[in-house]
């Protein structure tokens, strides 16, 4: 079901921008600048498109503070990016269906299961599974003994929660992820042996996280791994046992880390980025895509490479890495000179008086 349509006035009130131009503007719907129509909102996010405003289709346009000449509807905000983000959220959000419990579900003994929520076909339910209101489970999903689950939870198809795991609310969980999978832990015997530890503990996940398709987060060896608030974890991530992720962190594509490392709140690691076991990232950190960290970070630290450092002095380390064919030619050369230079002062010597009779 489609939002109605909105005024100008009213979307910039929402994301409290400057609004310019007629207030009573409808618009129903986003669009990207090349493709929005009448009817339509669309935005720019810095000012490379500032000399194409005039030729938006679109019945309005969001665009940076730094634009001051505009002659259409507009809303003038500090961050386009945000700003949108909210119109389109509301455009397309769509209300709550309780269509309950699907006959072709399976749901186990003792389970809490309120009247406003969406079960699929194919899902199965464990023993003691309690689960909040407006709860969305997708097609075959699988929800283990004793998880619980809060209010506004969606999980997308083939999603996994383990047993005794916890899901807090307005948690988004896509396709084919496995929470409270066993902890990678082994003790190696005189022999070679990998001998199994028992994975005892679960996982928290807490209010208004998102975590991407196919990730794993693994159950904690003992207590729980934990996801705090806020935190958007991206497709095909990988978080060993007792991991312990910060309020708001971003986890781009591929991230693995390992067992018992923690970070604090606004951390963000970019894509492939792998985390050693045992460490801390403070607040703020950034470490850039296909970085390995294996020391704890400070609060505030940018760093890049194999192993991390400074971003900065990673920029300046490629730029030399780039050189170094340049750099050995330019070695080679000098050698020869030195060389050269090296066998005529000895020549010189041996022609000297002094070495004349």
């Amino acid at each position: 079901m489609a939002c109605e349509k909105k005024r100008l006035a009213e979307l910039a009130a929402l994301v409290q921008g400057e609004r310019v131009g007629d207030p009573e503007v409808l618009i129903g719907g986003v669009a990207d600048f090349d493709n929005a129509v009448a009817g339509e909102i669309t935005f720019v996010a810095d000012l490379k498109r500032g000399a194409r405003l005039e030729e938006c289709k679109a019945s309005a346009i969001i665009v940076p503070l730094a634009v001051t000449e505009i002659s259409g509807p507009a809303i003038r905000v500090k961050n386009p990016y945000l700003a949108v983000a909210r119109i389109h959220a509301l455009f397309v959000a769509e209300p709550f269906v309780a269509t309950g419990v699907d006959a072709r579900a399976v749901v186990g003994q003792d389970c809490h299961i309120p009247a406003e929520v969406a079960i699929s076909p194919l899902v199965s339910l464990g023993n003691r599974v309690r689960l909040g209101r407006r709860v969305t489970l997708h097609p075959g999903v699988v929800v283990y003994d004793d998880a619980v689950i809060g209010d506004d939870v969606v999980l997308y198809a083939n999603v996994t929660i383990g047993h005794h795991c916890q899901i807090g609310n307005r948690v988004i969980i896509h396709s084919g992820t496995v929470i409270g999978s066993d902890g990678f832990g082994y003790a190696t015997d005189g022999n070679g042996h990998h001998v199994k530890r028992p994975q005892v503990g679960m996982v928290q996940i807490d209010d208004d996280v998102e975590i991407g398709a196919n990730a794993c987060i693994d159950r904690a060896t003992f207590g729980k791994t934990w996801i705090k608030r806020g935190t958007k974890i991206d497709n095909l991530v990988q978080l060993g046992h007792n991991v312990v992720i910060g309020e708001d962190a971003l986890l781009v594509s591929q991230v693995g880390i390992a067992g018992s490392t923690t970070t604090g709140n606004n951390v963000v690691l970019g894509g492939q980025v792998g985390v050693g076991g045992h460490i801390h990232l403070g607040d703020k950190v950034m470490v850039a895509a296909m970085s390995g960290v294996h020391n704890n970070l400070e609060p505030g630290t940018i760093v890049a490479g194999i192993p991390a450092i400074p971003h900065k002095t990673w920029l300046r380390s490629s730029a030399a890495y780039a050189k170094l064919p340049e750099m050995v030619r330019e070695l080679r050369e000098l050698r020869r000179q030195v060389a050269e230079l090296s066998r005529t002062m000895m020549q010189g010597e041996d022609d000297s008086p002094e070495n004349t009779e």
